[in-house]
């Protein structure tokens, strides 16, 4: 049996029979790219490295500021770090009457499509085009500045379950130009935790976030779309409500916090696939060749056997991933990656 990329990724999605276990990453770093492949585009290396997807994200424009400080058509302001990601700084949304007032950015402007059309035009087929979107906690808390939204979920979470709702509702409506467009997956971004505990209570969570987050998963399962929900983080405390809203995947069972790729597997497997775990910030970045090779060994192990696994970084390939250890990563995948798995 042989695959497409897209192919296998669609069936690793409903736990069906693949020839091996599918890898992506949601981001490569240039540098990294550049170190392994010189002169080589993210595309190109996704075909150099056999990898099996593109990721894409929509088209917003940017107001320059000041030098290095942008403000994006959601109206975040953002600080240039000169990494590849920007560093949210502050937004628009204090109070009811911010939100009352707020335009949010067209979701129909056929300028945000202009990236995930030409990439479906050229790799649709070969290789799995998957759209990042957004569920219910990035957007809203950026829109207040965090400290700013962490204190109004306790002062007025009527403000909160607003910003929730619009930002729900807006990416529902882009989620229907996706589909129009071809887009078969999407993946959706917002982190819920960080290393020891969720960022908010589970109460918190239950009441404000877990209705809004069925309602964006079911929408986007309404639409015929696939999702691979991303969050780092220690979110045992949230992690049946999270697989309760009907994700098809999970990612990236962040093992800087804990998370345990094989406890994972075994409670869960059933129910939705599972990306990740290598860890990028420890042995991607500072450990050896020898134990990236032994922690790769290990996800493949514990979590290839009977499908629904999608092997990658617990995160992303940053740009202080030591490029020799990627490669050992991306080497050690291809050497174990067949079915049926012998690790």
């Amino acid at each position: 049996m042989s695959l497409t990329s897209e192919e296998r990724i669609l069936k690793t999605l409903r736990h069906e029979e693949v020839d091996r276990i599918p890898t992506f990453e949601w981001f490569v770093d240039k540098k990294v790219i550049e170190a392994i492949y010189p002169g080589l585009s993210y595309q190109g290396f996704v075909y150099q490295a056999d990898q099996d997807a593109i990721c894409v994200d929509l088209n917003y424009k940017n107001e320059e500021l000041e030098p290095n400080i942008y403000r994006d058509e959601w109206g975040i302001v953002k600080k240039d770090t000169g990494e590849s990601h920007t560093y949210p700084i502050d937004g628009p949304l204090k109070t009811m009457r911010d939100l009352d007032k707020y335009e949010p950015p067209d979701p129909h402007a056929p300028e945000r499509y202009v990236t995930l059309e030409s990439e479906l035009k050229e790799h649709q087929g070969k290789k799995a085009v998957i759209l990042h979107l957004n569920d219910v906690f990035s957007i809203p808390s950026r829109l207040m500045g965090f400290e700013h939204f962490l204190m109004t979920l306790i002062e007025a979470p009527k403000l909160i379950e607003g910003i929730i709702e619009m930002c729900v509702e807006v990416n529902l409506k882009m989620a229907d130009e996706a589909v129009k467009r071809g887009v078969k997956i999407i993946y959706t971004g917002d982190d819920f935790a960080h290393k020891h505990s969720p960022m908010v209570s589970p109460s918190h969570f239950k009441n404000l976030f877990f209705p809004p987050l069925c309602k964006v998963m079911g929408g986007y399962k309404d639409r015929g779309l696939y999702i691979i929900k991303h969050t780092d983080g220690e979110i045992m405390p949230l992690i049946d409500m999270i697989v309760d809203s009907g994700i098809d995947c999970l990612d990236p069972i962040d093992p800087t916090a804990g998370m345990d790729l094989a406890e994972i597997k075994k409670k869960y497997g059933q129910r939705i696939a599972l990306k990740g775990n290598v860890d990028c910030a420890q042995t991607l970045t500072f450990g050896s060749v020898e134990q990236t090779i032994a922690e790769s060994q290990k996800c493949i192990e514990v979590a290839g056997p009977g499908g629904g696994y999608i092997f990658s970084s617990g995160n992303s390939i940053h740009s202080a991933v030591k490029p020799e250890n990627y490669i050992a990563m991306m080497e050690t995948h291809r050497k174990y990656c067949n079915y049926p798995i012998q690790v």
